[in-house]
């Protein structure tokens, strides 16, 4: 198997974006070939058009292929006819990336999306996350027939398991009955953005070689970490995670987490059964 690599971008906040890093985050992106360029939502602060104008811009700058997931802040703010019936009109439109059931497969890597952010929802908060079951069976699903040895990622927004000591929370609906669904169904990352804090936590289930994976920001919004991203790697037995942190003037390893891979996936005989959904997976409800 190939060793592979892509870099995760996060929470970029066009409109309090930090330009400085933005303009060193496209560069280094271009100097270093990757399997996949990776952004996980808030690509804008409040959705105005000129927000969503100069995130679309900036994310087709980036090299291909590349795949973008929607965030809380992608809605448009005070537009609430927009909150209700088209939420993420004008984030499909400035990204050409779908809002929901997004997918990119390769032999080396497969991601799948599923959007946690809501328009609105029924309790005071809409900034938290939610995912419902119906969207964790299909991504589930859609999962189990990654390429065997391909690595597998779920990408959303809000963490599902949630960073101990981060200075905020995702508070996702459901998030924790989801993530041990997609461990069950092979996962091996699941990779959000949110906290702006970057981290690794292994999902407690089976061998604990799945594992949620958070991003930082490339915005002015810090929240006690400098503006970062994540360069992911893996070959046949380790993913390395390093977060690179603005230093000021460049980027450089901040962080860095060796996570064992998981075995089952990359051998057929092993690998979950692509036409049986997992125990959890077919009990959800």
């Amino acid at each position: 198997m190939t060793p592979g690599r892509l870099l995760q971008f996060s929470d970029v906040h066009f409109g309090v974006e930090h330009r400085n890093a933005c303009d060193a985050a496209l560069d280094y992106a271009h100097a270093t070939p990757s399997d996949l360029i990776l952004i996980t939502g808030d690509i804008t602060q409040k959705g105005y058009p000129d927000e969503f104008a100069a995130a679309g811009a900036w994310i087709k700058a980036m090299p291909r292929p590349r795949f973008v997931i929607v965030g809380n802040h992608d809605v448009p703010y005070w537009d609430m006819a927009a909150r209700l019936f088209w939420p993420w009109r004008a984030f499909e439109a400035a990204t050409g990336h779908p809002a929901h059931d997004g997918e990119f497969v390769s032999e080396s890597v497969m991601v799948r999306g599923v959007t946690t952010a809501r328009g609105w929802q029924a309790r005071a908060n809409w900034s938290k996350g939610v995912i419902d079951l119906n969207q964790t069976r299909r991504a589930a699903e859609a999962l189990r027939q990654a390429p065997v040895g391909a690595l597998r990622i779920l990408a959303c927004h809000h963490p599902l398991v949630e960073m101990i000591g981060a200075p905020m929370t995702g508070d996702v609906k459901r998030g924790g009955a989801a993530a041990a669904i997609f461990a069950e169904a092979g996962v091996d990352l699941i990779t959000t953005g949110h906290v702006h804090i970057p981290f690794a936590l292994p999902i407690d289930l089976s061998d604990r070689c799945s594992y949620a994976i958070g991003c930082g920001t490339l915005s002015h919004r810090e929240r006690g970490a400098p503006p970062s991203f994540n360069q992911i790697e893996w070959d046949n037995r380790t993913i390395t995670v390093t977060a690179m942190a603005w230093t000021g003037d460049r980027f450089e390893p901040h962080q860095t987490w060796h996570l064992p891979r998981r075995q089952d996936t990359r051998h057929r005989e092993t690998a979950p059964d692509p036409a049986v959904p997992g125990q959890r997976e077919a009990s959800a409800v």
